[in-house]
């Protein structure tokens, strides 16, 4: 029976780690370690001396400590030649042992160990013993990286084991340089000495062990572990203290160009790949050291030009090689480097470097290229992807070293293309015209290139590429739309790119470059466009009705129509919007006949959204596209033209169709949204010019809210009373609406709110934007306060953290009201009590952590507003015994009363006495889990 086996397995795994702490477990190791036993009984032996002695050292007498390991080397000699696991498993054992009892206990421990192993035996039993001493050798700075010494004792046994590193060194070297060493123990050094190097053991002292893993590399068997030795020699971050030896160093790298040409040669990928780590480890990690010494200029200006072999290395990424993407982070290291000397020092290297820099972008464009169709097309989709983010990676380098060239790059490839393209002899391929286009794109994109006076031949270029292609195509939409604020300043060139762009935007392939330039444009050239608006108009209408872009492309396909129309002559703007609009009025009013069902949904709400998307962005009134901060809204100059808003006007046109098909839709919160989102674009947009539509959408909003509550109904109406609720003409509508969302949504209150979290979470923003805008909206006859302020303790009380923060908002809105709105002194006075419970409660362990410091402003804005009542209420709510926890004593709760009633003035103190209260309440007080904060 197979699940009793498992079962029983289970319970003998759970007794034998109850067993390993056990006091008995001395004896049972070792008898589970005696020879007639399988493999996995003697590594579970092995393993709980290793736990005896690494978890429960104290437990041992000090008595034991001789025998302990004396057991330790008999058993660790008996398995040199049986199971490897239980070997490092012991080993492991006997290395705790070590660092428990370094340097006091047991001084010389590692010329100990490598004399017991030494001594004894010759023969294919020497070898093993070798091997064994070995992997206990490898173990030990293993053992001691994840140790739990305490702190002080970490300090010493690393000084301690770095005098050992003088018996290591030697055997290491004497085994390495042994002609008949077999291929097993060379192996097995390197990978002993890469472990002993993470103890930062000094550069020059390993020196010549790390010239003796060069000369490994050249066999296949020991390559991967030499390389990762000497990686790790030279990346110590101690290392570069030992400039003699880095000095040394340089020509061995050197040394391996040969190595590594005939690798290239055989398509042997993995040495590439190591050699090339070792010149980049040492270029990346010693650019300054080297570059200071400037009489070894040569040398390393010729290591810089092997990293630059590598980085050109043939084949395409990731296909046919994997090494070029190593050799990215150097070249920042490397300029960073040049370009933080003082400037004299810094013009000498320029001299030497530039032209380096120059000969590198050659090689990044050529990396970047595409392969031909044909063998693109035979890529998988997890090639092709890496082959994007290494080109990404390119386009990041190339952004980074115009720091260094400056706009000679620019000129440099702008005459690389000029040649391709005006060269009638040699046909150009496709790839060789997109790498370089790729190139400028990278620098446009984020550089200002405003000043650069290759623009305007490059612009004159585009029109000259014969594109045939995709990627092409896309490479030449994504530079026209990194010029687009270039093209705002020299609009005389709009003419020579628009058509390129209108073209691509029927291609399907093209979808995201073609329409997010368009919309760069229309953003960035909104002025200038007028002339091309009818054509710009009819060719986005085309593609729109052919239904050629998916969901997210026609929604960013309007936002560039509304830039568009924003700086046209009203009468244009109707006009285009009629022609524009009408197929989809006529679809919607389709729809809205229709019997809902999840096909016609989705159309729907598509509808929805690109009117709201239009919306978002049709804006008449001439503004300072920038405000000083970004945050002010821009500021109006021109006088807004007569009339109403176009915006206006269509919504006015499609109000009653929207209201139509809102009476079907009411209960799908999805159309509901979408509704709501065209409204509150255009309020966002308009601000007063929203105005003619206040009592309308006033008025709807009611019904909708009346019928089935929503959240995305009261935040369009938090909209409304933000931009409104303070204009006299519009209070009275605003102010019905606002009364008659209250009182449905305190009807829900009644029935049980806690399964409309986001309701409420909507409903306090709304009171608090109330309370901040128009208070006198608490004034009104026929709004409840004191209902709103129980609802808003109840709020407070609720799961959800949003929602209890949106609710301790309308606390700290609606507290310094008490003293200038009568209903609101009046609730405050009778039910503040229940407030200050309220907060107590989530602060002693009822809300989440997270929330403290709006607790917190409660509390200050109480302090302020209320205090004499607060004292009062404090005294009062912290009296019951075990509230807010059974962990604080009523010391503890006075304490917290002074110091809170004490701050009136620091908020950030009020938020360290909360933290330091809740902390106590939850019993997390100086644990881990406090330091978290």
């Amino acid at each position: 029976d197979g699940r009793r086996g498992e079962k029983n397995k289970n319970l003998a795994q759970k007794w034998l780690m109850q067993a390993q702490v056990s006091p008995q477990a001395w004896q049972f190791c070792w008898a589970l370690l005696s020879p007639d036993k399988v493999p996995e009984i003697q590594y579970f032996g092995a393993s709980a001396l290793h736990t005896k002695i690494s978890r429960y050292w104290s437990d041992i007498p000090t008595d034991q400590y001789e025998s302990l390991k004396t057991q330790l080397f008999s058993q660790i000699a008996c398995f040199s030649s049986g199971s490897k696991m239980v070997l490092t498993r012991l080993c492991v054992a006997l290395a705790s042992l070590a660092l428990n009892t370094m340097p006091e206990a047991w001084p010389g421990a590692v010329s100990e160990m490598v004399r017991v192993f030494q001594e004894e035996g010759g023969g294919v039993d020497g070898r093993a013993r070798c091997l064994a001493l070995l992997e206990l050798l490898t173990v030990l700075p293993e053992e001691f990286q994840t140790s739990r010494l305490p702190q002080y004792r970490k300090g010493q046994v690393r000084g301690a084991l770095g005098r050992e590193w003088g018996s290591v060194c030697p055997l290491l070297q004497q085994l390495l340089r042994r002609t008949d060493s077999p291929g097993a123990v060379k192996a097995r050094v390197l990978r002993c000495l890469s472990s002993w190097v993470l103890l930062d053991v000094p550069l020059s002292e390993s020196e010549g062990l790390v010239h003796d893993c060069f000369s490994a590399l050249p066999d296949p068997e020991l390559f991967d572990t030499a390389v990762e030795a000497i990686v790790n020699a030279i990346s110590q971050p101690d290392s570069q203290r030992y400039v003699n030896t880095l000095l040394k160093l340089v020509p061995q790298v050197l040394a391996l160009q040969e190595q590594l040409r005939e690798a290239v040669q055989n398509g042997d990928m993995e040495t590439c790949h190591g050699i090339c780590r070792i010149a980049v480890t040492l270029g990346e990690n010693h650019s300054r050291t080297l570059l200071e010494q400037v009489d070894h200029w040569q040398s390393f200006l010729a290591l810089v030009n092997m990293i630059m072999f590598c980085t050109g290395i043939p084949g395409h990424y990731p296909v046919n090689e994997t090494t070029s993407s190593l050799t990215l982070t150097f070249w920042y290291t490397l300029q960073d480097e040049i370009m933080s000397f003082e400037s004299d020092k810094q013009a000498v290297y320029l001299q030497v470097y530039r032209p380096v820099y120059f000969q590198l972008v050659d090689v990044l464009l050529h990396k970047a290229q595409f392969p031909t169709d044909q063998e693109y097309a035979s890529w998988s989709c997890d090639e092709k992807e890496q082959f994007r983010i290494y080109r990404v990676d390119i386009s990041d380098t190339l952004m980074y070293v115009y720091e260094m060239l400056g706009a000679e790059l620019l000129s440099n490839l702008y005459d690389k293309l000029g040649r391709l393209l005006t060269n009638a002899e040699q046909p150009t391929s496709w790839q060789h015209t997109e790498a370089l286009l790729y190139g400028f794109q990278s620098i446009a994109e984020t550089i200002d290139v405003n000043y650069s006076d290759v623009i305007p031949g490059l612009i004159g270029l585009i029109p000259r590429i014969s594109i045939n292609n995709v990627q092409l195509a896309d490479t030449v939409m994504f530079t026209i739309g990194a010029l687009a604020e270039w093209l705002a300043d020299h609009p005389v060139m709009l003419s020579s790119v628009l058509p390129l762009v209108l073209q691509a935007l029927g291609n399907p392939d093209l979808s995201v470059s073609s329409v997010s330039t368009l919309k760069k444009i229309c953003r960035e050239c909104k002025y200038d466009l007028p002339p091309y608006a009818t054509n710009i108009v009819a060719v986005s209408q085309e593609v729109l009705i052919k239904q050629i872009h998916k969901t997210s492309q026609c929604m960013w396909l309007m936002q560039a129509l509304g830039f568009l129309l924003s700086a046209l002559p009203v009468e244009d703007i109707l006009r285009n919007l009629h022609s524009l609009i009408t197929p989809y009025i006529q679809q919607l009013e389709k729809l809205a006949d229709e019997t809902p069902n999840p096909s016609n949904k989705l159309a729907i709400i598509h509808i929805l959204g690109l009117l709201s998307n239009l919306f978002t962005t049709l804006d008449i009134s001439k503004q300072d596209d920038e405000s000083a901060d970004g945050s002010a809204p821009p500021v109006k100059t021109a006088p807004p033209p007569p009339g109403p808003n176009p915006v206006v006007v269509v919504l006015q046109q499609v109000f009653a169709l929207i209201q139509t098909v809102l009476s079907k839709w009411l209960n799908d919160s999805q159309v509901v949204e979408a509704v709501c989102a065209i409204f509150e674009k255009s309020v966002k947009t308009l601000l007063h010019d929203f105005a003619p539509m206040v009592s309308q959408l006033s008025e709807m909003l009611g019904q909708m809210y009346s019928t089935i509550p929503q959240a995305s109904a009261l935040d369009l109406t938090r909209q409304m009373v933000h931009i409104f609720a303070s204009e006299t003409d519009h209070f009275p509508p605003i102010k019905a609406l606002f009364e008659l969302v209250t009182s449905v949504t305190l009807s829900i209150f009644q029935q049980g709110p806690r399964d409309h979290p986001d309701i409420v979470d909507s409903f306090m923003q709304l009171q608090a934007q109330a309370l901040k805008r128009k208070p006198d909206l608490f004034l009104s006859e026929s709004l409840d306060v004191k209902a709103v302020f129980h609802c808003g303790v109840l709020s407070l009380k609720f799961p959800e953290a949003p929602t209890v923060k949106s609710t301790c908002l309308f606390f700290t809105e609606l507290l310094p009201h008490c003293s200038d709105v009568p209903p609101v002194a009046r609730v405050v006075q009778e039910d503040g009590k229940l407030l200050i419970q309220a907060v107590l409660e989530g602060i002693g362990g009822g809300a989440t952590r997270s929330l403290m410091d709006q607790f917190a402003e409660v509390l200050f804005s109480l302090n302020k507003h209320c205090f004499s009542l607060l004292a009062v209420w404090l005294k009062e709510a912290l009296q019951p015994p075990g509230f807010p926890s059974s962990r604080v004593t009523t010391e503890q709760k006075d304490n917290f009363s002074h110091q809170i009633l004490r701050e009136r003035v620091n908020k950030r103190r009020v938020k360290d006495i909360v933290k330091e209260f809740t902390l106590l309440c939850r019993g997390l007080h100086g644990t881990e889990y406090a330091a978290e904060y």
